[in-house]
């Protein structure tokens, strides 16, 4: 039998070291973080801003964050479950709404800080970077983090960091992972009438026609919320120019009374609650004739137990 080297041996394990445990549950990639948060010793207290895109099964998440030395804070933030109050009630997961909501949230941190960065109302696909005004404020600088999501052409998180750019954030990117990215020759060329059908979901138009051509039955059945919201693939464009619209007018719309979590309805809408704080710990103030009455029982009840015990 030949030498066989035996690598995993008593050695080994003594010296091993599990990853982070936020790494083990494919959450955080600490190498792109360190690289996205470390600041110059010099320039203390002026935190980096990442622009972080999360996608779920339901819902897709924008938020502005900047990392102090125990934890991050969050600055602002948009999801496109709130979509639905400025029109987009359904397809909350496509390419379309990863635009709006980072849209969304780029006019939000806008308005929060009072910058005037309307960014690009008329939507056309094409390359934008947010131009700085020499004489008032800089523009909103922030660096996109994708976490462990793949980077490919055409990724959702790209239709965020468009939104963003567009809504007037100043964000360091390049085109070359947008939808309609192809190689002429040697160089990666963006189509922006390609981009600008994916903003405005001419993909989802363009299949829902094509399976009501081909399959009538599977396209009522995949499309039965649009069929019953009575929203055609022609609407589709109509419908998120509006959207975009009323996003820039009211970044801060208010969720409706009778709109409940998951898409549900209230009945009636829900009263409005009176909360009195009052901590346990915090003992009402009393005056001084109380504070001796309550001494003089004391004593009494300490007194009365010391005649008993003396009778036994």
């Amino acid at each position: 039998m030949g030498f066989v080297k035996v690598v995993k041996n008593k050695a080994y394990f003594k010296r091993f070291q599990v990853k982070f445990k936020r790494r083990r549950e494919c959450k955080t990639d600490y190498a792109a973080r360190k690289r996205l948060i470390l600041q110059d010793k010099n320039k203390y207290k002026t935190p980096k801003y990442r622009f972080v895109v999360r996608r779920t099964h339901r819902d897709i998440i924008c938020q502005i964050f900047s990392a102090d030395l125990t934890h991050d804070v969050c600055l602002a933030a948009a999801y496109s479950h709130e979509l639905p109050r400025y029109g987009i009630s359904l397809g909350l997961t496509n390419y379309a709404a990863a635009y709006a909501t980072g849209l969304l949230l780029a006019r939000r941190v806008n308005s929060k800080y009072a910058l005037d960065y309307e960014g690009k109302a008329d939507v056309d696909g094409d390359e934008y970077h947010v131009e700085p005004n020499p004489e008032g404020k800089a523009p909103f600088r922030a660096l996109l983090d994708v976490g462990l999501q793949r980077t490919t052409t055409g990724a959702r998180i790209f239709g965020a960091l468009k939104g963003a750019c567009d809504g007037g954030l100043n964000i360091p990117h390049n085109t070359r992972r947008f939808p309609g990215t192809e190689k002429d020759g040697k160089e990666l060329k963006t189509n922006p009438e390609t981009h600008k059908k994916y903003i405005f979901a001419g993909h989802v138009a363009e299949y829902m026609t094509k399976l009501k051509e081909e399959d009538e039955d599977s396209y009522k059945r995949q499309f039965a919320r649009f069929i019953k919201a009575h929203i055609n693939p022609d609407d589709f464009e109509g419908l998120y120019t509006k959207a975009h619209a009323a996003i820039r007018a009211d970044p801060f719309k208010k969720r409706d009374p009778l709109q409940k979590g998951f898409f549900l309805a209230r009945a009636s809408a829900k009263p409005k609650a009176e909360y009195k704080v009052q901590k346990k710990w915090q003992q009402q103030p009393i005056s001084v004739k109380q504070r001796k009455s309550r001494i003089k029982q004391k004593l009494l009840h300490a007194g009365l137990s010391l005649i008993e015990e003396s009778r036994r």
